[in-house]
């Protein structure tokens, strides 16, 4: 699990996007991309599979990592799973989403699925264990 994180305009989308696209190149499996309103629609690379959360009415943690099993659970051939703006989609609630990290960390593991995931926060705002998960850009 990897997390980046920073304020609004400091790159983490496109490092988002950069990633998915590679991953999408190199991996024999499926890679997912969940994102937050369709945004990304001309940036991701059509092999990725690009989930809109607000079409799905996915607007808080729970229901965040429930959409997440449901697509493990669906599909084994998951191999990278990517999330843009997860804390939005988890309503802003910092609580929860570190919960939601925690969570999805454990079951992305035992998958051995490759996850990354965006937050726009600043890395001190968040809790000693979902600080962890932060990466640099």
């Amino acid at each position: 699990m990897q997390l980046i994180v920073g304020l609004k305009g400091t790159g983490k989308t496109k490092a988002l996007i950069d990633e998915v696209n590679r991953a999408s190149r190199e991996s024999d499996g499926v890679v997912i991309c969940v994102e937050y309103g369709r945004k990304l629609t001309f940036d991701i690379k059509y092999h990725a599979r690009l989930v809109d959360a607000k079409e799905y009415g996915i607007n808080d943690a729970q229901k965040l990592y429930g959409f997440l099993c449901g697509m493990l659970a669906c599909n084994y051939d998951i191999t990278d799973l990517f999330i843009d703006s997860a804390l939005k989609i988890c309503g802003g609630d910092i609580k929860a989403f570190e919960e939601f990290l925690a969570a999805a960390d454990r079951i992305t593991a035992d998958h051995n699925i490759n996850c990354v995931i965006t937050a726009s926060v600043e890395a001190e705002s968040l809790s000693e264990q979902a600080r962890a998960f932060v990466r640099g850009i």
